[in-house]
């Protein structure tokens, strides 16, 4: 995901210092640290951060979609059925009591 970042190493990040290295990653630049020739931290803008967010959200969204479409059998449970496992019945949750009001009346 940060196919061109910068590498640094700690003691170079060390030497630009905090203020510079904030300052690459607000104008878009992404920085990889490294101790040892391996990566061990980044440093990116919050615009990047939210990009890699909303990237990981969507994954997420689309593993979902591809576990579903592969375990899908086609077979359809009644609601009434899925709420009796559960030892209700639609009834049984009518006659609840709402959970934003808690049974306090204002």
């Amino acid at each position: 995901m940060l196919h061109d970042a910068t590498e640094l190493s700690v003691t170079e990040a060390a030497q630009r210092g905090v203020a510079r290295l904030v300052a690459d990653a607000e104008q878009g630049a992404d920085l990889v640290v490294t101790r040892r020739h391996r990566p061990v931290a980044a440093v990116v803008g919050i615009r990047r951060l939210k990009e890699l967010e909303e990237t990981a959200a969507d994954l997420r969204d689309l593993a979902l979609v591809l576990a579903r479409a592969i375990t899908d059998t086609g077979e359809r449970i009644p609601l009434d059925d899925v709420l009796g496992a559960f030892g209700h019945t639609r009834e049984s949750l009518a006659a609840m009591p709402d959970d934003e009001n808690d049974g306090d009346d204002e």
